[in-house]
């Protein structure tokens, strides 16, 4: 499925992943454009040969005119006005996003009756630095990419052929990228998310704290494992905020399991012999797991493996509107696995 998409494709919003999206799709040869508020992006972009503006009326207008697939890259809130302007703008466009948070847009989608025409999806892919600059080819390759499925679940499999075609784009714009689609319903991603993106995030800052009050001999210390532990307390505050803040329910969740094992590990260091023997162990069989899923293991043997190798989820594939699709999304979401669409 590597065949480019009928339309083309319009990005609101270009900072590092709405940007390199961009970056991706032009080298794939598929007709995309986009918008940023950012003058000086714009500028950048426009320098670097990109079809990009810095007027969202006239890119949506646009998107309108050419029937492109519009890719919502802002932050979340910034969405609901953007949707607002979408109704106007571009009544008849197919719209996903890129927002980690998932159940907060679909539920803003539905405020604006635009769920036949929405699909979402989430690329599971970044760095700790943000804006037009730092966005890059090839970011994406490898990398799970969350495509949601919950209208179709919302109607019964009663969906329209083109919200069916709306998917499959959604899909053929995730395999250009070099990307692995993984399905899943908003209620879920948000819930996996908590714990391996979210909560990371409250950790890194922790430790960059409990780090830096150590003062100058800790900082002058610190190697390895506290720059890895520590990366993404680099993303700017308020994506940070944007993030965690919007699923608050689910990461209190799986940040009061966190606690309670940090509390254990405190009572094991404070026992008369100290011991942390239960965490490690688990911590260490629960990363070993992760290396089998995620391929990584053969990735630090062959640095050129990350570029082209796939991961170690099982695969499904399966054919957009045939009988039965929608209930393999749902097998494949309970095993975590990628697709391929044919």
């Amino acid at each position: 499925m590597n065949r480019l998409l009928a339309h083309p494709v319009c990005i609101i919003g270009l900072g590092l992943i709405g940007g390199s999206l961009l970056r991706d799709l032009r080298a794939a040869g598929q007709p995309a454009f986009g918008f940023t508020r950012s003058c000086s992006g714009a500028r950048s972009a426009l320098s670097e040969g990109f079809d990009v503006s810095d007027d969202l009326d006239a890119t949506l207008a646009r998107a309108e005119e050419e029937q492109a697939l519009i890719v919502l890259a802002t932050p979340i809130s910034a969405i609901d006005g953007i949707l607002d302007k979408i109704v106007t703008l571009a009544p008849t466009c197919g719209i996903t996003d890129v927002a980690s948070v998932k159940a907060q847009v679909y539920d803003l989608v539905l405020k604006h009756g635009l769920a036949g025409r929405y699909v979402g999806s989430h690329p599971m892919a970044g760095t700790a630095d943000s804006g037009w600059k730092a966005s890059q080819e090839g970011l994406f390759r490898g990398a799970a990419w969350v495509i949601t499925f919950d209208h179709a679940i919302d109607t019964s499999g009663a969906v329209s052929s083109a919200w069916v075609e709306l998917w499959f784009d959604v899909a053929r714009m995730i395999k250009l990228t070099g990307a692995e689609a993984i399905p899943s319903r908003v209620g879920h991603h948000d819930a996996a998310v908590a714990r391996i993106s979210h909560l990371p995030h409250l950790l890194a800052e922790t430790q960059a704290i409990v780090g830096d009050n150590g003062g100058a001999l800790a900082l002058s210390l610190a190697a390895g494992s506290f720059r890895d532990g520590t990366r993404v307390a680099g993303t700017a505050p308020a994506l940070v905020r944007g993030m965690c803040e919007t699923n608050s329910a689910a990461l209190i969740d799986c940040l009061d399991e966190a606690i309670e094992l940090l509390t254990e590990a405190r009572k094991g260091l404070a026992a008369k012999s100290p011991s942390i023997a239960e965490l490690a162990d688990a911590g260490y069989r629960s990363r070993i797991r992760y290396e089998a899923r995620s391929g990584i293991t053969a990735k630090k043997q062959d640095a050129h493996a990350a570029t082209t190798s796939v991961s170690g989820r099982p695969v499904l594939r399966l054919q957009p509107g045939a009988p039965g699709w929608i209930r393999q999304l749902a097998h494949a979401e309970s095993l975590g696995a990628r697709i391929e669409v044919f």
